[in-house]
């Protein structure tokens, strides 16, 4: 902790030295990427909390960290004697950023941002917000000054990615994006998202953890295509092939003068709510911009048929995986050798001997007892408890195929559950079974859909704090728009073709956590004189615990769709398993008769 006080210490010099009064300091990237390179972990460095998502504040005297209910408890521990306040998002006690610094700062007093790391749409609305309290926005880089041992940008090399996986080529892509820039009436857009850039330019890498993208930028006008790359990341073949496909190459920095250079009769289109202040503002003031959602970010969130083949196989892959990995973890929890670290990687190793496995999606949240209610809780070797045959045990987890993304949450018994832990569970069985069998008309959006699974929590005033589901990629980012189920509003209809996660919870804190997860498509289910209906499909395959479900709780149509829905795991993994196999999953998905 003495290091933080001696960061925050450097930082207050800085400040002093340029008249800032207070910093703001995101978790992101000059991409508005979620995982991100650790050249640009500035919070991280600043505050020493490693959440996804969380905004520390620095001002002369004090400092504040803000992250929502998924870190409190983490977070809680990662601040504890850094002199960094933690502040609970979503609280009514709790401020948000801007009116904290209302209360904290003296009119015309400067607020010091990297533009780099905000959006052009978060600038101007704190721009605004901050000018209402008489306190000036600054754009300026100060950990530039203070972060002298910062890691380098990665330079590794990245590849194509098949169009036996992706389903088309670039070409392709780009004809697309080239007729919803001329609906918007734009002759240049400009693309910073990495998954963007990595789904259009078919394009994979490793430069941040788990995400399998590639940092660039890209310009595409109606006659050419820049990607903005470093050039020690190209090898022959990459080279060849972008030159294939159209599409030119420029050093990685080399946008922000190309983007001077735009003749002001050109109309420029924007996704305000991901491109970067510091490149917006190399953009001429002439230029007429289009500020709207990238293009390609809707393109990308429906999958065509090639894509949803692979997540299929990717799903039944990872189902095999998981069944070896848990009876694994049945035959040797009574050794008292399991801890939270260990397990994480020999699930790792059972699917990383699947063809086509590249990586994780995601750090692995392997939550037992207590450590199951931290909704993103990441296990170290000094936090990571020993399973024990007792208590309950919540592991989320997923991996990077070439063929697709998973993700899947189960909570399993490791030894008798309480009456407690059983209704609980079911509650969340039912929320996620509601949803899994909503039929909803074209048009309707996730928001309209989440009571579906909180209704039997929120009917004995229960409920968690996360989202339901959100939007999952190719071969790509785990979490990925604009689609999503949350009470949240979100305009974004669902389409056939997306892919969303269902995952209701439960977290009764220094106790133990529950959440069931499983990833959905949405697909047509019928057409009537109202109009066409959409349903999900279902796409993870892995049982669910029927140790910890209350049966007494389930309906007949319940009952119905775990019956089924375990049937067909059966069906999909048990020829793809031993005998031994088959028969531990034959248990796990036997059929449930309700005696009357």
């Amino acid at each position: 902790m003495d290091q933080i006080t001696k960061r925050l210490s450097l930082l207050r010099d800085a400040m002093k030295q340029q008249g800032i009064s207070a910093c703001i300091i995101p978790g992101t990237d000059p991409h508005a990427s979620e995982y991100i390179a650790d050249f640009w972990k500035e919070r991280v460095w600043i505050s020493g909390f490693d959440g996804s998502a969380g905004t520390a504040v620095v001002t002369l005297t004090s400092a504040g960290l803000w992250t929502d209910s998924r870190y409190f408890l983490h977070a809680a521990e990662q601040l504890e004697g850094t002199g960094i306040e933690l502040m609970k998002q979503g609280l009514p006690e709790t401020l948000e950023i801007l009116p904290w610094l209302a209360t904290q700062l003296k009119a015309g007093e400067k607020v010091g941002v990297n533009a780099q790391m905000f959006s052009v749409n978060a600038y101007s609305a704190m721009k605004s917000e901050l000018s209402m309290s008489n306190l000036e926005l600054v754009s300026i880089d100060l950990l530039a000054k203070v972060w002298t041992d910062r890691p380098s940008l990665p330079l590794n090399p990245f590849f194509v990615f098949d169009t036996k996986y992706s389903g088309k080529p670039t070409t392709e892509k780009l004809t697309a994006v080239r007729a919803e820039m001329k609906k918007a009436h734009a002759d240049v857009f400009v693309i910073s998202a990495l998954d963007d850039i990595a789904w259009l330019f078919n394009i994979r890498g490793n430069d941040v953890a788990y995400n399998p993208v590639v940092i660039a930028y890209a310009l595409v006008e109606s006659d050419k295509a820049t990607l903005y790359i470093s050039t020690e990341k190209l090898t022959a073949e990459t080279s060849a092939y972008l030159k294939a496909q159209g599409v030119t190459v420029a050093p990685y920095l080399a946008i922000y003068d190309e983007l001077k250079q735009i003749p002001v009769a050109k109309a420029v289109l924007i996704d305000g709510g991901k491109l970067n202040q510091a490149l917006f503002e190399s953009i001429p003031a002439g230029c007429a911009i289009r500020n709207s959602m990238s293009p390609v970010f809707k393109l990308k969130s429906v999958k065509n048929e090639v894509e949803m083949t692979g997540v299929r196989l990717a799903m039944a892959k990872d189902g095999v995986a998981l069944t070896r990995f848990f009876m694994w973890l049945e035959e040797n929890l009574n050794s008292g050798q399991l801890t939270e670290v260990s397990i994480d990687k020999k699930l790792y190793e059972f699917r990383s001997k699947q063809e086509n496995f590249v990586g994780e999606s995601f750090g692995t949240i392997a939550g037992y007892a207590a450590h199951g209610a931290i909704v993103h809780y990441s296990a170290t070797p000094e936090s990571a408890s020993t399973l024990k045959p007792e208590n309950i045990f919540l592991l989320d987890s997923g991996g990077q195929f070439l063929d697709g993304t998973t993700d899947i949450t189960r909570t399993v018994a490791l030894g008798t559950p309480t009456a407690q832990q059983k209704t609980d569970n079911t509650l969340v069985l039912k929320g996620h079974i509601a949803l899994a069998k909503a039929i909803f008309p074209s048009g309707t959006r996730g928001s309209q859909l989440d009571i579906l699974a909180r209704k039997a929590m929120w009917d004995l005033g229960l409920n968690y704090g996360h989202g339901t589901g959100h939007g999952v990629g190719h071969f790509l980012n785990v979490h990925e728009g604009p689609q999503s189920i949350r009470m949240d509003e979100n305009p974004t209809v669902l389409q056939p073709g997306m892919m969303l996660s269902n995952e209701p919870g439960m977290y009764r804190t220094n106790e133990y956590g529950i959440r069931i997860e499983n990833l959905v498509q949405v697909v047509p289910a019928q057409k009537t004189e109202f109009g066409q209906f959409l349903k999900f499909e279902t796409l993870t395959l892995f049982p669910i615990d029927q140790h910890l479900i209350n049966f007494d709780m389930l309906n007949n149509s319940e009952i119905d769709w775990l019956n089924e829905y375990h049937q067909r795991v059966y069906d999909i993994l048990s020829p793809k398993l031993n005998e031994y196999e088959r028969e531990w999953l034959s248990k796990k998905c036997s059929p449930y008769i309700r005696v009357n």
